[in-house]
């Protein structure tokens, strides 16, 4: 067990305002920018505070004697996160989805800076709640989480949902094998692979274009959703095998026949793995899971 006093890991985003001001220079020319989209930067400045006074009153609530860590979005596949981090992700549900493949067991609590702005699924709690979840993890919610794994042994872990397809959204080729055995050479947009938590996100519209869709799993449930996304029906491609589930144990296989596919999870591009001809993937439930105060 280690002996080293907890370290507080604080997430965020650069604000919309941070952004606007790094593109443009100045409020002057960020406000001139806006007035041409019909928006206000009053608007934006009002978000971009609630951030800084939620990113305060975090900040004050962290006991002197513990250890502190801040790493912005974008610099999460650089950051080292320790076994005794205690992770709080300040913004909005995504921010809890970006940081959950980089864990491995740390609690993470979801502020949300602006509440009644956000869904609030995953940020469930006002800066103001943080002094006592801090000393209170105990009750952390497990959240299942989606792996992919390629036949070199690369993995890429999601909490929402795992992207297979083409790095321009074209027709990728591959051929599926489903945990039931069943196997099909297809052409489609991609293959979305997705767990109870995401199962209001991406699968959701997935779903509501099929007229029948396999039942979703509750967020804690071990069992994951999938679906072909535009499967095209030629006579070297099917489009029988587009959508189903994998419990835990099971693995939904997928083998390249295009020279490039790619892989990513929670809609983050930058963060993919490649898959190239020949080369096989399997998604599964991950073991690893997300434990959410």
């Amino acid at each position: 067990m280690s002996t080293l006093t907890p370290r507080v890991v604080v997430v965020t985003r650069r604000s919309e305002l941070a952004e606007l001001l790094a593109r443009h220079g100045t409020r002057g020319a960020a406000a001139y920018f806006l007035r041409q989209r019909e928006r206000d930067l009053d608007e934006v400045t009002a978000r971009h505070e609630a951030l800084q006074a939620a990113l305060t009153q975090v900040s004050a609530a962290i006991p002197a004697d513990w250890r502190r860590g801040h790493v912005e979005r974008a610099d999460l596949p650089r950051f080292l996160f320790a076994p005794e981090d205690v992770v709080i992700a300040i913004g909005q549900d995504g921010l809890v989805a970006n940081v959950a493949k980089y864990l491995d067991g740390q609690p993470v609590i979801g502020v949300d800076p602006e509440p009644g702005r956000n869904a609030g699924v995953l940020v469930r709690h006002q800066a103001c709640d943080v002094p006592k979840l801090l000393h209170d993890t105990a009750g952390a919610q497990s959240r299942t989480m989606v792996m992919a794994r390629l036949d070199d042994g690369q993995e890429l872990y999601g909490l929402n949902e795992i992207y297979v397809g083409h790095a321009s959204h074209q027709s990728a080729r591959y051929q599926i094998t489903t945990p039931d055995g069943r196997r099909e050479r297809q052409s489609s947009s991609g293959v979305i692979a997705g767990t109870g938590t995401g199962a209001t996100g991406w699968c959701a519209s997935i779903a509501r274009e099929r007229a029948v869709a396999p039942a979703f799993p509750a967020p804690g449930e071990p069992i994951l959703c999938w679906f072909v996304r535009e499967a095209w029906p030629s006579p070297a491609t099917g489009v029988n095998c587009d959508a189903g589930l994998v419990k835990m144990g099971e693995e939904l296989e997928i083998t390249s026949e295009s020279e490039r596919l790619v892989i990513f999870a929670d809609g983050v591009e930058n963060d993919a793995i490649e898959l190239s001809w020949g080369q096989r993937l399997r998604i599964s439930v991950a073991r690893r899971q997300l434990r959410l105060i």
